[in-house]
């Protein structure tokens, strides 16, 4: 039997697409993968950067396949970062983006030392950026 192999995508739900599409764009360097509109209105919009694909739904979309409460700033995701926790801190600075908390000491998913730092997205997620050691 297969089981599971990673997560595809995570999906949230936000108040403005658009702004946290370029929050995503400006900081990662997010592609966008793919859309659904309706009458020229984007409705989702899925970004890539690195191996992560994150799914952004603009609040109200009638979309049927989501969450039993989509709502924005609801999410607690955390990305693997491939370079050093100091040079996520320094990218975050460089943005003007808060640090919460972190350098934090934290195992990674497959059990490797590293650190954790945490800051949120326009709509309030919780995001954490990880760099094993």
């Amino acid at each position: 039997m297969t089981g599971i192999t990673g997560i595809d995508h995570v999906a949230i739900t936000v108040d403005d697409l658009m702004s946290t599409f370029a929050f995503y764009r400006d900081l990662f360097g997010a592609e966008v993968v793919a859309e659904h509109t309706v009458d020229a209105n984007v409705l989702v919009r899925q970004v890539a950067s690195g191996g992560a694909v994150l799914s952004i739904h603009q609040r109200g979309n009638n979309v049927k396949l989501v969450a039993e409460h989509p709502t924005p700033g609801a999410a607690d995701i955390c990305f693997r970062w491939g370079g050093t926790i100091g040079e996520a801190l320094d990218l975050l600075k460089s943005k003007n983006i808060a640090v919460l908390e972190g350098p934090t000491p934290r195992k990674t998913a497959d059990g490797k030392p590293g650190h954790s730092i945490f800051f949120k997205d326009p709509d309030g997620n919780l995001l954490e950026l990880m760099a094993a050691d």
